[in-house]
Formats: C-alpha cells, sequence, structure tokens
C-alpha cells in the first residue's frame, strides 16, 4: 500500500492535499491553483523528472536536470483525458556533448524514465479505482 493522503475543503473553496508525512499541496479551480487535471499532468512530469535526474547528474553533474512539459488531450464529452504528450528536454549546451555523448545521454533518460516512472506505467494501462462513499451522521 501506498503512502496515506487526504484532501480538506477550505473556506474559500479551494482544496488542501496533505500526506502522512507532512507534504502539503493547495489546488482548486479557478486562478492560481492547480486543478485536479493539472496535477495528473505534473505527477506524469515529476515522475519523469526523478526517473531522469541520475542519468542527467551522472553525464552533466549534481544539480543539473530536464525540463518537462506535458500537454493532455482532452475530451469534454467523457470528461476524461485521451492521451498525455511529454517532451523531456535536457539542456546540454554547456557541458559540451559530443554527437555520439548526446545520443547516448537521450537512450539513458528515455531508459530510466521508460523502466522507473511509476505514474507512466499506471497511465498507459486501464487502472480501476475503487472508491467507497460514507456519510457520517
Amino acid at each position: 500500500m501506498g503512502k496515506r493522503l487526504w484532501v480538506e475543503r477550505n473556506k474559500d473553496g479551494s482544496w488542501d492535499a496533505f500526506s502522512e508525512d507532512g507534504a502539503h499541496l493547495k489546488f482548486g479551480k479557478g486562478r492560481g491553483v492547480f486543478t485536479p487535471g493539472d496535477l495528473m499532468k505534473i505527477a506524469l512530469a515529476g515522475c519523469a523528472a526523478l526517473s531522469s535526474q541520475f542519468a542527467v547528474e551522472h553525464t552533466l553533474g549534481e544539480g543539473k536536470g530536464a525540463r518537462i512539459v506535458v500537454d493532455g488531450t482532452y475530451d469534454a464529452d467523457d470528461d476524461a483525458y485521451l492521451s498525455f504528450s511529454e517532451q523531456v528536454v535536457v539542456d546540454a549546451i554547456d557541458a559540451g556533448l559530443s554527437d555520439d555523448d548526446a545520443a547516448k545521454l537521450k537512450e539513458r533518460v528515455t531508459r530510466h524514465i521508460e523502466k522507473g516512472c511509476t505514474v507512466k506505467h499506471t497511465y498507459e494501462r486501464d487502472t480501476p479505482v475503487r472508491m467507497d462513499v460514507t456519510v457520517r451522521h
């Protein structure tokens, strides 16, 4: 079982997400907050970032990382994302890599994301969600 997470509604209509280990994130609908759909894309980008971090730092040095942009095709009729598009950009201009070294880094980054990104693995399959609603009164 994964880490326990929960959300709570704020008086201003926004929501706060919490984890049992102290993480916190504000979300909702409107300006200045991420929507749940945004959080799905952030999860995909964040997973790719963490999965590729070792490969990038091993080649370019500690503290270096990729910039990952995620977009999605949304179907309003089904209220669901049909697909996601992920662009991983590693800025290695200052590293002076040869074409061969750049190709090797690209292959390593791809391999690390393909192997280690739980979110990508989950999105690529049908993932059942069990829901239980309790009304305490």
